[in-house]
């Protein structure tokens, strides 16, 4: 019940901050949950200190919990990481604690077109996905593209694959050129590091680097389908572009990397030991990537 009456008084208060004419009334609120208008009362009433410190222990978790995402995590996530230390609260309540705190996870910028330019001619390779990212198991569908990150050295440009069922980054590479050989580095990482299926199928973009012969040969002889979307639609690589979007809001518009080096290894980290590893992610119902992919294994093992 405390829950019920944590969410109206939440939604009280933003209304109150906000001026939200539309905000129901706390009278309305408790009809529409089939609660008491005394008893939520009651509940307010409650000897402050009890009440007060509540919430103050609550603050000091959310700060460490925002704290500890870089200042990346909104209320969902934060609510996701209290309730898996056991820690019962709505998330309504965390929401209205964090705007009281006034915390604020940093904002995306306004989204660029992909690095890759597009080859018009590559129309013997199907489209294999057709914008259905999800996979019943890892090593299924993996998806790839590039971006590239400022250095005062110059760009550093990086190649991703994603596997489709955990949306864990299982390869990655970096150098200073966007050609071939770098997204075969990351490809070779993916299927060297992580058990593939055996019609596992590797999804990108038409741009002319993934649809080159070269590169078309290195999948060939990892026994890895090829598939492309269509030219000049963002949607048909969009679980791949998503990562990249997420990185450089959370991290790389936020550091500045005077070399190469310095950006591939803070990348690195940013990649095996938060997105991995850390990273609550919202497709997978705020759990990490890590975490879906050993709950996967266990369930194998224990079949």
């Amino acid at each position: 019940m405390s829950d019920t009456f944590e969410f109206i008084d939440a939604e009280y208060a933003a209304k109150s901050q906000n001026n939200h004419l539309d905000t129901p009334s706390i009278v309305q609120m408790c009809a529409w949950l089939d609660v008491s208008r005394s008893g939520y009362y009651e509940w307010r009433e409650r000897p402050e200190s009890a009440t007060a410190r509540r919430r103050q222990e609550l603050k000091h978790l959310i700060t460490h919990f925002f704290d500890a995402s870089d200042g990346t995590y909104g209320y969902r996530r934060i609510h996701a990481d209290l309730a898996d230390h056991g820690i019962a609260c709505g998330p309504e309540l965390v929401r209205a604690l964090m705007r009281e705190l006034g915390l604020q996870p940093c904002q995306p910028r306004p989204w660029r077109h992909s690095l890759t330019v597009a080859d018009h001619t590559a129309h013997h390779i199907p489209d294999l996905i057709a914008r259905d990212f999800t996979a019943s198991a890892p090593g299924q569908k993996l998806v790839g593209d590039i971006t590239y990150i400022p250095t005062w050295q110059g760009w550093l440009f990086l190649a991703t694959v994603i596997d489709c069922h955990t949306r864990e980054v299982v390869g990655w590479a970096m150098d200073d050129h966007y050609r071939t050989p770098l997204i075969a580095a990351a490809i070779t990482m993916a299927a060297t590091n992580h058990r593939l299926a055996d019609n596992v199928i590797f999804h990108s973009d038409r741009g002319s680097n993934y649809t080159s012969a070269d590169y078309g040969a290195t999948l060939k002889k990892l026994g890895i389908r090829r598939s492309v979307g269509r030219t000049g639609s963002c949607y048909d690589n969009a679980l791949a572009e998503s990562f990249f979007a997420t990185l450089k809001n959370e991290r790389v518009h936020r550091t500045a990397y005077p070399t190469r080096e310095h950006a591939r290894n803070d990348i690195a980290r940013s990649i095996e030991l938060h997105y991995n590893s850390r990273r609550r992610h919202s497709e997978l119902a705020y759990k990490t990537p890590r975490q879906v992919r050993n709950e996967f294994e266990d369930r194998q093992l224990a079949a």
